[in-house]
C-alpha cells in the first residue's frame, strides 16, 4: 500500500481493515467462562476482546509493544504560544536517544520498543496564521514517515511527539474540526502566562478562521505540524497491520481526530491510554467517543501517558488469555459468585 497525495491516504483509510468478529465472538465466549464472576473485571474485559478482534485471535498474547515518538518544529513559536524556545525540540530529540527522558523510562517498564523520528527540525513549518503550515508535498512526506514507522511485528503501538508550539497545533485542529471558541480548545501547554495564553487563543482563533472549510485532512496540512502528521500517518499503518492503538494526549488526540472526521470508524482500532491536563483533552477525547483508561494529571506528551498504561492493557489480555476456565479448573459454573 502506498500514497502520494491526501486523496490517496484518504482513500487508504476508506479500505482499511475491519476487526475480526470471529475472534471477538471466540474472546467473548472464552471470557464468559472465566473462573470469575461475569463482568467482574470490568474494563479489562471490553479491552481484551477488543484487543483480540484486532489481533485476529480469540485467546492473543501482547508479546512486543511499539512506541514511536515524532518530533518537528512550528513556525508558530515565533508569535510567543509557547514558554520555550524551539531549540528545546533539537535538545529533548537528543535527550530521548540518550534514554534520559519519560519516556523512555515508561518504554522500557512496559518493554516496549521505542524510536524516536526527527522530521526536518532545521525546517520549521510555516506559521498558520499567514498561510498553511504544510503544503500537500510535506504533509504526504510526513505522513508517510509515519507510516513507515510502525514495526509490522508489533503487537500494541503508542506514538508520541516532541514539538515546541504543538499544543497550539492541536487546539487549532480541535478547534477546526469541532467548532466552539478559540478559548474552548486553548490551554497552558507547556506553562505559559496569562499573556501567553491569550497569544495562544489568538493565534488559534486567526489561523481557524484563515483555514475555514477545508476538509480534515487539509485542516491537518494547514494546522498541524510534521509530528502531527507523522503520528496520524502511524495511526492509520497501525489500522491496515490490524495493530491495536494506545492513544495518548491532546496532541495525540488531535493527530488521530484527522483521521476520525476522514472517514468514520477510522480509530475503532484505537483505545484513549490517559486523560491529559491540558485543558481541552477531555473535550476531544468526547468528541471522539473515547474513555479514557486512566487519568493522573499527566500533560508531559512524548507518548507518555499511553506508555503507561501498556501494561494495564497486558494485563487485560493475559487475563482473558491465562486464566483457566469453570471447566479447566475444574470449578463449578457460578462457584465464584457471592
Amino acid at each position: 500500500m502506498s500514497f502520494s497525495t491526501l486523496s490517496e491516504f484518504a482513500t487508504l483509510l476508506a479500505q482499511a481493515p475491519q476487526p475480526d468478529m470471529a475472534a471477538r465472538e471466540g474472546a467473548e465466549a472464552r471470557n464468559a467462562q472465566l473462573t470469575k464472576p461475569a463482568g467482574s473485571l470490568g474494563r479489562l474485559e471490553e479491552i481484551a476482546i477488543w484487543y483480540a478482534a484486532w489481533r485476529g485471535d480469540a485467546r492473543p498474547k501482547l508479546a512486543a509493544p511499539q512506541v514511536i515518538v515524532f518530533a518537528g518544529n512550528h513556525g508558530i513559536t515565533a508569535k510567543g504560544v509557547s514558554a520555550f524556545p524551539p531549540e528545546v525540540t533539537v535538545q529533548m530529540v537528543a535527550n530521548f536517544e540518550h534514554g534520559g527522558a519519560a519516556i523512555n523510562q515508561l518504554s522500557r517498564n512496559a518493554g516496549a520498543a521505542m524510536s524516536v523520528h526527527a522530521i526536518d527540525l532545521d525546517r520549521p513549518t510555516a506559521d498558520f496564521t499567514e498561510t498553511a503550515a504544510m503544503d500537500e508535498v510535506d504533509c504526504v512526506a510526513a505522513l508517510k514517515t509515519g507510516w513507515d514507522a510502525v514495526d509490522p511485528q508489533a503487537d500494541l503501538l503508542v506514538v508520541g511527539e516532541m514539538g515546541i508550539g504543538n499544543t497550539t497545533s492541536a487546539a487549532a485542529i480541535g478547534n477546526a474540526l469541532f467548532g466552539g471558541a478559540a478559548a474552548d480548545w486553548v490551554g497552558r501547554g507547556t506553562g505559559v502566562t496569562d499573556a501567553g495564553l491569550q497569544i495562544k487563543e489568538d493565534v488559534v482563533r486567526a489561523g481557524v478562521a484563515l483555514h475555514a472549510g477545508k476538509d480534515a485532512l487539509g485542516i491537518l496540512a494547514a494546522l498541524g505540524g510534521r509530528e502531527v502528521a507523522a503520528m496520524a500517518g502511524a495511526i492509520a499503518r497501525a489500522r491496515s497491520l490490524r495493530i491495536p492503538v494506545i492513544l495518548d494526549g491532546f496532541i495525540c488526540s488531535a493527530a488521530a481526530a484527522t483521521l476520525e472526521k476522514t472517514q468514520a470508524g477510522a480509530l475503532d482500532h484505537c483505545i484513549a491510554g490517559h486523560q491529559s491536563d491540558e485543558a481541552a483533552h477531555a473535550r476531544l477525547l468526547e468528541a471522539l467517543g473515547k474513555e479514557p483508561l486512566v487519568s493522573l494529571g499527566l500533560r508531559l506528551g512524548e507518548g507518555s501517558g499511553a506508555a503507561l498504561v501498556i501494561p494495564l492493557v497486558r494485563a487485560a489480555v493475559e487475563c482473558l488469555s491465562g486464566m483457566a476456565t469453570f471447566a479447566e479448573a475444574g470449578v463449578a459454573a457460578g462457584a465464584t459468585e457471592g
